[in-house]
C-alpha cells in the first residue's frame, strides 16, 4: 500500500509499506478521504514537539472497514467509519473524569502513532465510529474538525442569550461559528480576523457581524455599539488576545482558548476576578464524535461551507503548500485515496 510519510522535518515521501494486519481489538480501514489540518503542516515542517519521525500523518480520515482483529465482531466488515484519533487508556484519573483527550498515556493518530494519510490504517475498533447512510463521505471526513467545536461548546454551554466573539476565521473558528449558530442558536456571533476573504467565509457559516481588526480597533467598535460579549473564543491564539478578551468581556462571561502560543501572555488578574470570568481551555475532543454525527444527521451544520479544495493523495505536497500559503481562498483541503 501507499503511505504518506514525513521521514524528518521538510522531507515528505510516498512510501510502499506492507498492508497492516489489525491487532486484537483493532480494525483495518480502507481509507477513502482524509482532511489536512494545521497540525499536519506543523509535523511536516518540524514545529510539533509531540511528533516522532518517521510518521504517517493525518488524523481526519474516513473509510470502510475491510479487516478485523481478534475479539472484533466480523459484522463490522464493510462498515463506513470515521476515525476518532484520540486513543486513551480508560482508567487514569483524566479518563475517569471524562477527559480522555488529556489521558495520562494519550496517543493521537497521526502524531504519536501512524495516522490516516495512507491507503489502509489499523486503528482501535472503538475509535472507528459508524457513519449513518444519510451522511455523505465528504461530510463524514469533516466530523473530526467539528468535534473541536463540540468540545469547546461543551465546556461553556452556549445559550440563545449569549453574545459571542470569536477571534480567528480559520477552520477552527469557522466550525465554531457553525456550532454556535446552527446548534445553539446563539443570538449574536461576531468574528474578528485580518483577512477579508476569511471573514466572508465566516459570514457564509452564519456569523452576524465580521470585523477586520487589521484596519480598525475592535475595542473601539464594540464600545461604540455598546456590546459586551458574554462568550469569547480564541481560535487565533496570539499572546495579546487573552488580555484584550478579559478587558472586553461582560461580567460572568466565559473565555475559551482553542489553541496555544508558546509565547507568554501578560494579563491583569483583577480583570478576571472583578468580573468573575471563567477561563477554559480545549484540546482535541472528549468523546464528541457521536455529538457531531447527531448534528449532521439533523442538518444543524454544513461542512460544504468549509471544503474549498480536493486533491488526489499523490499530490499531497501541492495540497499542503496550498493550505499553508493561500489563506485567502483555501479553508479545508481533502485528500482522496
Amino acid at each position: 500500500m501507499k503511505s504518506i510519510v514525513i521521514q524528518q522535518p521538510n522531507m515528505l515521501v510516498i512510501e510502499d509499506r506492507p498492508l497492516p494486519t489489525p491487532a486484537a481489538g483493532e480494525v483495518r480501514v480502507k481509507v477513502k478521504l482524509a482532511g489536512i489540518c494545521g497540525s499536519d503542516s506543523h509535523i511536516y515542517r518540524g514545529h510539533n514537539p509531540f511528533a516522532k519521525y518517521p510518521r504517517v500523518i493525518g488524523h481526519e480520515f474516513f473509510g470502510v472497514i475491510d479487516a478485523v482483529g481478534d475479539g472484533v465482531d466480523t459484522a463490522r466488515l464493510g462498515q463506513r467509519v470515521s476515525v476518532d484519533p484520540v486513543i486513551s487508556c480508560g482508567h487514569c484519573y483524566q479518563c475517569s473524569v471524562g477527559k480522555p483527550n488529556v489521558c495520562a498515556s494519550l496517543v493521537v493518530l497521526g502524531v504519536h502513532r501512524d495516522g490516516g494519510f495512507s491507503e489502509y490504517a489499523a486503528v482501535p475498533a472503538k475509535n472507528a465510529k459508524v457513519i449513518p447512510d444519510s451522511i455523505s463521505d465528504k461530510h463524514a471526513v469533516m466530523i473530526e474538525p467539528f468535534t473541536i467545536a463540540a468540545n469547546v461548546t461543551g465546556h461553556v454551554s452556549p445559550t440563545e442569550q449569549d453574545v459571542a466573539l470569536i477571534y480567528g476565521a480559520g477552520p477552527m473558528g469557522l466550525v465554531t461559528v457553525q456550532a454556535l449558530k446552527g446548534v445553539y442558536k446563539v443570538k449574536q456571533v461576531i468574528v474578528v480576523d485580518r483577512i477579508d476573504e476569511r471573514l466572508a467565509m465566516a459570514q457564509r457559516s452564519g456569523a452576524d457581524w465580521v470585523i477586520n481588526n487589521g484596519n480598525q480597533s475592535l475595542p473601539a467598535l464594540l464600545e461604540e455599539k455598546g456590546i459586551k460579549p458574554t462568550l469569547i473564543i480564541d481560535a487565533a491564539c496570539h499572546p495579546s488576545i487573552l488580555q484584550e478578551a478579559i478587558t472586553l468581556a461582560a461580567p460572568a462571561a466565559r473565555i475559551v482558548l482553542m489553541g496555544f502560543s508558546s509565547e507568554p501572555s501578560q494579563i491583569v488578574q483583577q480583570g478576571i476576578t472583578g468580573k468573575e470570568l471563567s477561563i477554559f481551555s480545549s484540546r482535541l475532543n472528549a468523546n464528541k464524535f457521536p455529538v457531531v454525527i447527531d448534528w449532521l444527521t439533523k442538518g444543524l451544520i454544513d461542512p460544504d461551507k468549509l471544503i474549498t479544495h480536493a486533491f488526489e493523495y499523490q499530490h499531497v505536497k501541492d495540497a499542503i503548500e496550498l493550505f499553508e500559503k493561500d489563506q485567502r481562498q483555501c479553508c479545508k483541503v481533502l485528500l482522496t485515496f
